[in-house]
């Protein structure tokens, strides 16, 4: 079994080992592709033989990544609709990601 580790980002969370390439939120700064990325977030880590489990955090854990690509997801279509009363909305929406490929666990 290979080593891997669960970090947190975006309200979500990711198991991930090295050369995974994840998809996540935006995260707020400014940043372009090839960027070195750092998750500090790291909840659990295991290499196999050895679990550490944090509380939340593992605090001398970090994973790092470098971003690969800055996109948009599909188109999400919002409609709003009320009968028999003329009213009518339609929005659309495409939320932002990033393509993260996991270089090491530390």
């Amino acid at each position: 079994m290979s080593e891997f580790a669960v970090i947190k980002t975006g309200g979500k969370q990711y198991q991930v080992s090295v050369g995974d390439v994840i998809v996540i939120e935006k995260i707020k700064g400014d940043y372009k592709e090839g960027d070195s990325i750092t998750f500090d977030k790291v909840l659990l880590v295991d290499n196999g033989t050895d679990t550490t489990i944090g509380t939340p955090y593992i605090g001398e854990a970090k994973v790092l990544g470098t971003i690969k690509e800055i996109g948009k997801g599909k188109k999400v279509t919002v409609v709003k609709y009320k009968a028999k009363s003329r009213y009518n909305k339609k929005r659309g929406h495409r939320q932002p990601h990033f393509k993260v490929k996991i270089d090491s666990l530390k």
